[in-house]
């Protein structure tokens, strides 16, 4: 059973109970214009007073209806109001029954549309409640007909003379049955409908909750958030954009994305998903901002793409923070260089002071071939001391890149040849090539051959009797998280000889990691940090059977910033 607080009654019953009101007022007026012309039509006599108290019942109703309306404003309790209105509407049906024959009324449906207006408006209670009270009313009517104690209007005779008294109990327990049946089925059904309007209005209300909430984030988020339609018309423009690009959104919305923010237009025609880029903007206060932009498909239902997403990211500050972090590492790494260096130093400029020392207190006839040999240690001593400091300086001195479009394998073969012809190749080395044919790529030339150069010298170093040097060139494409592909170029430098220690495999890249007598330990760190700065990567392994590789992956252009101004 549904309780009804008073609550409830004024915000929900209110419209029901003047809807009930209506429909009352319309059916007594149908019932009064029949009566009218039953009337007219009709010059029997014993009519007479049938109508007249029709007419009378009517009035009434009219009257009480009344005032209902002008009450209603001030009854604080609707639902025992409507319970009264009930339960009158009751007593005038019984009235109108009795008034045109009782058993033999034509409107004893009325009972029936008073009880669903009790179960509409009060459920299962008042579809109950008017249903009992129907049944006793009408039940009472036809009892005390058939007995004799009342006589209904418009009837002449007695029941007991055209019905039986086992016609009256049957008409009795059906009518009793049919108005309960009505109330259990109108309550059940208003029930459902007020189940069904609570549920659909606290969806309303979760789904307004979650707009707002969404609308919140949007309009929280710091980042930039733009949207445009098929037509590449603002659909949104969140207020971190408002704050990025200096634009009210009331300025922006339903504009052309073109004519809001002209520098956009190039990324119009993308029809790549998750697509970064970097951007520079001038903001409102003049100062450079660095933007990271990102675009994605803006979709609708099953997935059918309806504009896109333009997030910015002021990256500003980080990409200062991560230029502040790599100035600091670049000096801590210069300062473990200089405390290398003064050790690395320390022990050439011993040497080239102790043959000096021998050289300055031997006499003009001592043997002159221990003089040649001091000498050589000199000058062997300051040769490996100015590689060292060469090495220092390419490794500390910042290389301002050239880019230039060129065909990666004549680079490599150029670089071969040179190698094979220097004085730093001692003994004769086999070299073999497997190249991918016409590999292009823009990227900085010199570097590169400065890359190759210091790995053919460490290839050759790690054979001093000789072996081969086996050098490979592909093109490989990655498929990264979004399923988009890109290509990179693969340069794979082996060697035979014994290969990397397993103490240093993870530090080769390092400054001074090298087991090599006199050597500097900076040629393939060199290598790491010009391979870093051309957006490329590199590794070293040692290979299954014999010997060790370095693999070089770059890209096959190197992007420069994108700067729309503003």
């Amino acid at each position: 059973m549904v309780k009804i607080t008073t609550d409830y009654g004024r915000r929900e019953i209110l419209p029901s109970l003047q809807l009930l009101m209506f429909l009352r007022i319309a059916f007594v007026s149908i019932l009064l214009g029949a009566t009218v012309i039953i009337q007219v039509r009709e010059t029997k006599a014993y009519f007479g007073e049938t109508l007249n108290t029709l007419y009378f019942l009517i009035a009434i109703i009219y009257f009480l209806t009344f005032l209902y309306a002008i009450s209603l404003n001030h009854i604080k309790d609707l639902i025992k109001f409507t319970y009264l209105q009930i339960l009158i509407d009751t007593l005038f049906i019984t009235a109108i029954i009795y008034t045109t024959g009782g058993l033999e009324s034509i409107f004893s449906f009325l009972y029936i549309l008073n009880i669903i207006s009790g179960g509409t408006l009060l459920y299962l209670r008042g579809g109950i409640t008017a249903a009992s009270f129907s049944s006793v009313l009408y039940g009472s009517l036809l009892v005390l007909s058939y007995f004799g104690f009342i006589s209904p209007m418009n009837y002449k005779g007695l029941y007991t003379q055209r019905h039986l008294i086992n016609e009256i109990i049957y008409r009795i327990l059906v009518n009793t049955a049919a108005f309960y049946l009505v109330a259990f089925l109108s309550s059940f059904l208003s029930e459902q409908t007020r189940r069904g309007k609570n549920e659909l209005k606290a969806s309303q209300k979760d789904i307004a909750n979650l707009e707002m909430l969404k609308e919140n984030i949007i309009q929280s988020v710091s980042s930039a958030l733009i949207a445009v339609d098929e037509n590449s018309e603002v659909i949104l423009f969140n207020k971190g954009a408002e704050t990025i690009f200096g634009i009210n959104s009331e300025d922006a919305i339903l504009q052309p994305i073109a004519n809001v923010m002209p520098f956009l237009r190039p990324y119009l025609s993308q029809n790549r998903s998750n697509d970064f880029s970097q951007i520079s903007y001038r903001g409102t206060d003049g100062m450079p901002l660095e933007l990271l932009l990102n675009i994605s498909p803006l979709k609708g239902q099953n997935d059918i793409k309806k504009g896109k997403i333009f997030v910015f990211q002021d990256t500003t500050r980080l990409n200062e923070m991560e230029r502040d972090i790599k100035r600091m590492e670049n000096l801590a790494m210069i300062g473990e260089l200089a405390a290398r260096m003064a050790h690395e130093i320390r022990n050439p400029l011993a040497s080239i002071s102790g043959s000096i020392q021998l050289l300055n207190i031997s006499k003009p006839n001592d043997n002159s071939k221990i003089n040649k040999k001091l000498m050589d240690i000199v000058l062997r001593e300051i040769d490996r001391l100015n590689h060292l400091i060469e090495d220092f300086l390419q490794f500390a001195r910042p290389q301002k890149k050239k880019l230039e479009k060129f065909k990666l394998n004549e680079l490599i073969l150029d670089t071969l040849q040179l190698f094979k012809n220097s004085q730093k190749m001692i003994q004769q080395l086999d070299i073999e090539t497997t190249f991918f044919s016409e590999l292009e790529i823009i990227s900085d030339s010199q570097q590169i051959k400065q890359v190759l150069w210091n790995i053919f010298l460490n290839a050759h170093e790690a054979m001093p009797n000789g072996g081969l040097i086996r050098v490979t060139t592909d093109k490989i494409k990655q498929t990264n998280l979004n399923g988009e592909s890109t290509y990179s170029v693969k340069i794979t430098v082996e060697d035979t000889g014994p290969g990397i220690q397993s103490k240093l495999i993870k530090d080769i890249f390092k400054p001074f990691s090298t087991t090599k007598e006199g050597g500097s330990g900076l040629g393939l760190a060199i290598v790491k940090k010009i391979i870093d700065s051309l957006n490329g990567k590199v590794y070293s392994q040692n290979l299954p059977t014999r010997g060790a590789a370095i693999t070089i992956m770059l890209p096959f252009s190197i992007s420069t910033t994108n700067n729309p101004g503003g």
